[in-house]
């Protein structure tokens, strides 16, 4: 009797690439499928307001932004980092808080081995120092206040009691937390990737 063949474990991307989602090589990450497929995903499962998403892509470049505001000498790498905070998301899409809760270690393991081949792509510790963390996860805090009280239906009370009430203002960050378009936040998030990337 003929063996079953193993269950296809890789993606093809627009690029070409064949990412294998099982074992993932750096060799087949491309920052322009990272933000093809970011522009693509939506934050809070799409349960937001208006004609277009908030997405993954906004998402990731408003934390980057975040971090250097709270923190003005983070370094090009440091900024890097943050902006690819959430990039495994680009194969796996976002899943809500809650449901990766539900899904346990399982999830993780899949989340943190694309992590690494991200971060190894383009030469980033995959253990980054723990301060660069914390202000990576302070930023994301923010963020998400910000983006749940404007767009997905959140009182800020309630906000505040998931994420922290935000000690910046949100003034510098408003052509971030406006509606855009895929194409705009797929484009502002390579722009932002160059801009880091040269400065390394």
């Amino acid at each position: 009797m003929k063996a079953k063949a193993a269950p296809r474990a890789w993606q093809r991307m627009l690029s070409g690439r064949r990412l294998d989602i099982l074992n993932p090589s750096p060799l087949d990450v491309e920052i322009e499928d990272i933000a093809h497929g970011l522009a693509r995903v939506a934050r809070w499962n799409g349960q937001t307001q208006g004609g277009v998403i908030f997405s993954v892509a906004q998402h990731s470049v408003l934390v980057a932004d975040i971090c250097a505001l709270i923190d003005p000498t983070l370094s090009p790498r440091g900024k890097l980092y943050a902006l690819l905070h959430d990039a495994p998301e680009y194969v796996i899409g976002d899943m809500i808080s809650p449901f990766k809760a539900a899904l346990g270690g399982v999830y993780r393991e899949f989340e943190a081995r694309l992590a690494q081949a991200i971060l190894q792509r383009f030469s980033l510790n995959p253990d980054p120092p723990a301060a660069l963390e914390r202000l990576t996860k302070k930023a994301d805090r923010i963020s998400a206040f910000f983006e749940a009280t404007r767009y997905a239906g959140f009182e800020a009370d309630e906000a505040k009691s998931l994420f922290g009430a935000p000690d910046i203002a949100p003034e510098p960050l408003e052509p971030l937390l406006a509606p855009m378009s895929s194409a705009q936040a797929q484009a502002l998030f390579l722009d932002r990737f160059k801009a880091f990337d040269r400065g390394l």
